[in-house]
């Protein structure tokens, strides 16, 4: 078993810090991203950090689900590798 790195993917929706709004305008020319509700102009990267909680957020959930997928996969390769064997047992 591999683990798919599709699945660890995820699609984090960013709020205007002043009014939250999920709609912004941009272009690839400039750094500046504006909220089409308010109007309010930042740079991407000040977007990023305003939403910081909620990238750290989904970065812990990815986390968790990746160690329970590891650990499986760990165990089911334990279990493959002595199967058959009456003097050890894997729960």
């Amino acid at each position: 078993m591999k683990l798919n790195p599709e699945k660890y993917n995820r699609n984090i929706t960013l709020l205007c810090p002043v009014c939250g709004n999920t709609e912004m305008e941009y272009s690839d020319e400039s750094e500046i991203v504006k909220c089409t509700g308010c109007g309010k102009e930042l740079t991407k990267d000040e977007l990023t950090q305003e939403n910081g909680a909620a990238i750290e957020a989904h970065v812990d959930e990815i986390k968790q689900e990746l160690t329970k997928d590891i650990q499986k996969q760990f165990n089911d390769m334990l279990k493959n590798a002595f199967k058959g064997n009456k003097n050890i047992r894997i729960k």
